[in-house]
């Protein structure tokens, strides 16, 4: 068939209690995919149908096996399954100095069943808005913090995040820095974010009783510092590209409605960043999370206190 089944998507039956930056229940986030390069996680990714994951576009590398259905980096996972890669295709408008398309699909090695631990995610369609403030949650096995590594058993992290305008997130990071193919979330306040590690890993709110991904794990200025939120690729702007790389089983696609009026709209800087900030030294790519940062993109992390 040409596309996946809207009642398939974005379903996680096993997600009934959600409290920011915390332990993910088992099979709560059931299209969270962990991306291993040489035995160790290295990136995030979300199941947008049978063999088909969302990932990072700076997280490509060679040699990946995808897990799903994981709940811990260390010890049994009884409801995963292990892939193989046998297709990368990075968008061809991937910048790798400004993170600009910073998307990537990998087919996997063959078909998954879906069980209530592995299921796909919808993803936001291109009439989609994430007005200011949005309710939003990420998850991944990254660090929590700048440079502190997820503590053992390594169990998957969940935390919520408010969607950013693009025009406030511009204030922030720089008119040139944040594009319209990205979106931003983070509490201006800081505390909360995504972090090395992250990357790759689904942005996602809720609509009704459907999941819907809203941006992909990209970069940011160090992790969960205040008026610093984290950027994502923003799904709802690849939409025709992802159905040109699938002929059949498309993946499903939603429309994410923000009800009211959008609160960004209302911004204005006190000072515009013009040429936009160059972290050298407080981002760090997933490349080299043990060497001296270069990079401006980041492999995003989540930083929780506890």
């Amino acid at each position: 068939n040409l596309h996946l089944s809207l009642s398939e998507c974005g379903r996680a039956p096993l997600n009934t209690k959600i409290v920011g930056g915390q332990n993910a229940s088992a099979g709560a986030w059931p299209w969270q995919a962990s991306l291993h390069r040489a035995g160790r996680h290295s990136c995030g990714g979300s199941l947008i149908n049978n063999e088909w994951v969302l990932t990072a576009a700076h997280c490509f590398a060679s040699g990946l096996i995808v897990y799903l259905g994981r709940q811990t980096q260390e010890g049994a996972n009884a409801n995963e399954v292990s892939r193989n890669v046998s297709q990368i295709i990075k968008h061809p408008d991937y910048n790798s100095t400004t993170e600009d398309n910073d998307i990537t699909l990998l087919r996997l090695s063959s078909p998954v069943t879906f069980t209530d631990h592995i299921r796909p995610v919808c993803l936001a369609s291109a009439n989609s808005t994430f007005f200011k403030s949005t309710v939003s949650w990420v998850t991944g096995w990254g660090n929590i913090g700048t440079g502190a590594s997820l503590p053992s058993p390594q169990i998957l992290q969940e935390v919520d995040v408010p969607v950013v305008g693009n025009k406030q997130c511009k204030c922030l990071y720089g008119v040139s820095t944040i594009t319209d193919n990205m979106l931003c979330a983070g509490p201006l306040d800081g505390g909360k974010d995504s972090c090395q590690g992250d990357s790759g890993g689904p942005l996602v709110s809720k609509q009704g009783s459907v999941w819907v991904q809203s941006g992909v794990v990209s970069f940011g200025n160090g992790c969960a510092l205040a008026n610093l939120p984290g950027v994502y690729a923003r799904v709802s702007k690849y939409q025709n590209w992802i159905n040109e790389q699938m002929t059949t089983n498309q993946p499903g696609f939603v429309t994410f409605n923000s009800s009211g009026t959008d609160g960004d709209l209302a911004i204005i800087c006190s000072s515009v960043l013009v040429g936009g900030l160059v972290p050298a030294m407080l981002i760090v790519s997933f490349e080299s999370q043990e060497s001296q940062l270069s990079k401006h993109v980041t492999c995003l992390v989540f930083f929780f206190f506890f």
